[in-house]
């Protein structure tokens, strides 16, 4: 069993940071990245052509860290890749020894730098997790047998507490915990009074983790940015003041994610760190907000997987 599934089903305070794979074939810098989150999460994320933007297969990268003893959360995005293709990909993931898989329906392609590929979506999010209980179960897609063996994946899916339709919320959200979600990582949040609330109403009956999107904004700039660019974000104008009235921005961005971080510990089981080109700065949100170093197992050798 995988050390973040440990975790979940002991019910500890769960910590996930998610990393980018390199955009060429040399996995140095991600790899130097996930190596400095080391003892300080669960599990690292790595994303699955997120933004629609070209980047190495998050299967092939999750086996990278994998090998360097650094448990991933592999992303599975529905946009790329028919039945056959995701379905093969799971089965991969299961003999090289990946184990959690975060299902995903994918950005559209037209948000990212390949405008002209075709996008597939044989599949969106809940029917993923669905197929992935499939083959947990020992069938295919088509309900006929793996002769070779069934799977043992362990699935989570994303959510968006501050999604602007209440209702649509929380059906998908009900959807995706029938279709066999074990844990659910947010989007990024700022507003913590709508995750109260969404725990209160909608996730505590389902008695399943969730883990808050803390975000890391380096500078008011940064904020600014975001702000206008990534859809459905919006960021308080007190912290774009914060960081515009600091005279180190980025650890004043560090400060307001440890605040963020302490703030979660109160409403849910867990955390997901984003801090896109400076993963580095997490352990250091971590220590700001009292979280402790992960107590890890060795992960099994690749003989035993």
């Amino acid at each position: 069993m995988s050390r973040f599934r440990q975790a979940v089903e002991a019910q500890e305070f769960l910590v996930t940071a998610e990393v980018t794979p390199p955009k060429g074939g040399n996995p140095d810098r991600m790899l130097q990245v996930a190596q400095s989150l080391k003892g300080r999460v669960h599990a690292v994320n790595i994303t699955d052509g997120s933004r629609a933007v070209l980047r190495m297969s998050s299967l092939a990268a999750s086996v990278v860290l994998l090998r360097n003893d650094i448990e991933p959360v592999c992303q599975v995005a529905c946009r790329d890749r028919n039945l056959i293709g995701i379905q093969s990909d799971l089965m991969g993931a299961q003999a090289l020894g990946i184990r959690n898989i975060l299902a995903l329906t994918g950005d559209p392609v037209k948000a990212g730098d390949h405008p002209k590929a075709k996008a597939v979506f044989n599949l969106e999010s809940v029917r993923l997790l669905k197929l992935i209980q499939k083959l947990n179960e020992g069938t295919d897609f088509n309900d006929k047998p793996l002769t070779d063996g069934a799977l043992d994946l362990f699935a989570g899916a994303a959510v968006d507490p501050q999604s602007d339709s209440w209702s649509g919320l929380q059906r998908r959200f009900e959807q995706k915990v029938k279709a066999g979600a074990q844990f659910f990582q947010s989007q990024m949040l700022t507003d913590f009074d709508r995750l109260e609330k969404f725990m209160d109403e909608v996730a505590s009956p389902a008695k399943k983790p969730i883990l808050a999107g803390i975000f890391l904004f380096k500078s008011a700039k940064n904020a600014r940015f975001i702000q206008k660019y990534v859809p459905g974000v919006h960021i308080p104008e007190e912290i774009i003041e914060r960081l515009d009235r600091a005279s180190d921005p980025l650890q004043e961005g560090i400060k307001i994610a440890a605040e963020q971080v302490q703030t979660a510990r109160q409403l849910c089981q867990g955390v997901h760190m984003m801090a896109v080109k400076k993963e580095e700065a997490i352990p250091s949100i971590l220590d700001l907000a009292g979280v402790k170093p992960v107590e890890g197992v060795k992960l099994p050798t690749a003989a035993t997987r």
